[in-house]
């Protein structure tokens, strides 16, 4: 039965913006639903909270911190929190979408990976983790199914809802949980995580855990990767939790036997019992597996694994089809902490039974002791032998100790601290540096060997100091065409970021106004940079100039920015005088330098004059003023009686329209 047709998230809309559409995936603490965030419409996942967990203020806490957490964090292997809120019952993150499947899917898909897959998937995951150790977060539950793989490859990891913050992080108080974990909200006598992966500081509650408890995860994770399967497994959680405690992991090449001694000694490393073994972080757990790689042939990276690692599925038959039924994930459980003498004893029954007793022997029947003179032979010789081989031991170690010693940890101090730590293991330092986003400058971010590696004297340690974040200056792209600022941009390590257009007088249409952040301004590599880019000057007022003589209108149109150009073609006006201008073709608004064509008058249209000789005064007029000119009489007309005897210009001639015409009588 498909329990998503029952649920009552699906199609709501939490805090009046994001949609649930579609559940993605159930854990132990929330359900994923992939959703839609309707003010800025676009794809994210929502992860809901249980509602069983939303009423206990702690697990509350501790699903919130992980939205301040995650909001801290900036690295391209981190899944992104966009937001957290609340809608009634349902305490909710809004996150990054990431389409694809998790490492789990992969594992079960295909099993061991290749070597080089194997790096190619733990490599950014370990960077991810140190991006959050060093800004003092630990992540607390690194696990296949918290490992998103896109589409197009990418891995990110993702879950931060166990986050703890380091003591002496920039986190202010509010953001600690209890006194129990030093910033972790785990209450004693419960035991948070995923079994298969809890470092045993994690189990024992002894101390507060810190950033080793995810290189002992990454440590398992990297097993899993190589050899297809956990390294420890059981018939319920107590029995694995009893492993973590007592037994080292195992080897990857006992299982594959094609991993190279080097992958091993990872994996040993990173899994150590004891926390202050392993490497002190992910980023120093990553550059060693950098270290690796560069030192593995092409052969090892891409050799297969053989074909006892692939799963086998299992099938589960009904009369119409077969399914194949993977195994669950693993979730994030609570459970309560057992009394430490649980811990301490295996519990029952186990992987293996245990193996009877043989029965003592007395001696050989009928037998006449020539055995037990053996025996006793035997005794001495292995006796002689032990002490030797305790001698060559001893004095092995005496010599070892001459020419090795452990490299202690120097991260985060000084060079003169680093020169002074070494010195008293015995070690000598040679300095290099690099950039780093995370370390302070001046201060230590790795050394090879790494912290608890044994060291050659005679070599000294390769200790990296810390330049400070790298910073690249923004290039001045002003006046540049803008595929040329994109690809300038690109060679300079900074990526071209949103383009926005704007006029300007003096850039040409199409090319680089200004950027932002300003040319010369320090960025982060791949930093995005904004450009704003011309379309040319702004559209300004073009002058009225009709109606006014061409030289006055051509120096009002050239002082405003344009060009003046004569009309081929004149045109009769009964407004405007001749040579004036009579129209122009550019009104409104314009760019500035474009062209303004003018029309010249040629002055009032000429009307011939027609012929009023002879008629009355007022019939005279009628047939002038119909014509459009103006009358003028001369002489006196005796109140109307006389006719027109003359009239000037006489009929037939052309005369301008509105100008007079005179009359006499």
């Amino acid at each position: 039965m498909d329990m998503t047709l029952n649920d009552p998230l699906l199609g709501a809309l939490l805090d009046g913006r994001y949609r649930v559409e579609q559940r993605i995936a159930v854990g132990g603490m929330a359900t994923v639903y992939r959703g839609t965030d309707t003010r800025l419409d676009r794809v994210l996942a929502l992860k809901v909270m249980h509602p069983g967990l939303a009423g206990d203020a702690g697990f509350t806490e501790r699903f919130i911190r992980e939205a301040k957490a995650v909001a801290r964090l900036s690295h391209p292997n981190v899944v992104n929190v966009f937001d957290q809120g609340a809608d009634g019952t349902a305490v909710f993150l809004a996150m990054e979408y990431v389409p694809g499947r998790t490492l789990r899917d992969v594992l079960t898909d295909r099993g061991a990976l290749s070597i080089r897959a194997a790096l190619d998937v733990l490599e950014p995951v370990l960077a991810a983790l140190g991006a959050a150790h060093r800004a003092g977060l630990v992540h607390r539950d690194v696990k296949p199914e918290n490992v998103l793989i896109t589409d197009g490859g990418m891995v990110k990891v993702a879950d931060f809802g166990l986050v703890r913050l380091l003591s002496g992080s920039a986190a202010g108080p509010a953001d600690a949980a209890g006194p129990a974990d030093s910033g972790s909200a785990t209450t004693p006598g419960m035991i948070m995580g995923t079994v298969s992966y809890l470092a045993p500081e994690q189990i024992m509650q002894t101390e507060p855990t810190d950033q080793r408890v995810d290189v002992y995860a990454a440590g398992i994770v990297l097993y899993e990767l190589l050899t297809g399967q956990k390294p420890y497994t059981a018939e319920n959680p107590m029995q694995v939790i009893y492993r973590h405690l007592h037994e080292s992991v195992p080897a990857p090449s006992l299982a594959v036997p094609g991993v190279p001694p080097e992958l091993d000694a990872i994996v040993a490393a990173a899994t150590a019992r004891d926390p202050q073994y392993r490497p002190w972080d992910a980023v120093e757990l990553l550059a060693a597996l950098q270290r690796v790689r560069r030192a593995l042939t092409p052969e090892q990276l891409d050799a297969e694994p053989p074909a006892s690692t692939r799963p086998t599925p299992r099938f589960a038959t009904n009369e119409a089809t077969s399914v194949i039924a993977a195994p669950p994930p693993e979730r994030t459980s609570v459970f309560a902490f057992p009394p430490e003498q649980q811990l301490l004893t295996p519990p029952r029954p186990y992987n293996e039974p245990t193996p009877a007793r043989a029965p003592r022997r007395r001696g050989n029947a009928g037998g006449n002791g020539s055995g037990g003179g053996r025996s006793r032979r035997g005794l001495v010789w292995g006796s002689v032998l032990g002490a030797v081989l305790l001698v060559v031991a001893v004095v092995s170690y005496f010599l070892s100790g001459a020419v090795y010693a452990a490299v202690p940890s120097v991260l985060g101090q000084t060079q003169a601290q680093a020169v002074t730590t070494l010195n008293g293991a015995g070690l000598q330092g040679r300095f290099v540096q690099a950039f780093s986003e995370t370390v302070p400058a001046g201060q230590v971010i790795s050394t090879d060997p790494g912290v608890g590696a044994r060291a050659r004297k005679s070599d000294g340690v390769k200790v990296t100091l810390s330049r400070g974040p790298e910073r690249i200056n923004v290039p001045d792209l002003t006046g540049k065409p803008l595929d040329q600022a994109k690809q300038q941009l690109t060679a300079a390590r900074l990526t071209p970021g949103t383009t926005s257009q704007d006029y300007s007088p003096s850039v040409p249409q199409g090319s680089v106004i200004s950027t932002s952040p300003a040319a010369g301004q320090p960025l982060p590599v791949n930093a995005p940079v904004s450009l704003v880019v011309s379309q040319g000057p702004a559209p300004v007022s073009v002058p009225n100039v009709v109606g006014q003589p061409v030289t006055q209108a051509q120096s009002a149109l050239t002082g405003a920015g344009f060009k003046a150009a004569l009309g081929g073609d004149q045109a009769y006006s009964d407004t405007v005088p001749a040579g004036s201008v009579t129209a122009q073709d550019v009104t409104g608004t314009a760019v500035p330098g474009s062209t303004v064509t003018l029309t010249l008058s040629k002055g009032p249209q000429p009307v011939v004059v027609p012929n009023v000789t002879g008629m009355s005064e007022s019939a005279a007029t009628n047939a002038l003023t119909a014509a459009g000119f103006k009358v003028k009489e001369s002489g006196l007309s005796l109140l109307g009686l006389l006719n027109v005897s003359s009239q000037s210009p006489n009929a037939g001639q052309s005369a301008p329209r509105g100008s007079t015409v005179t009359i006499k009588f």
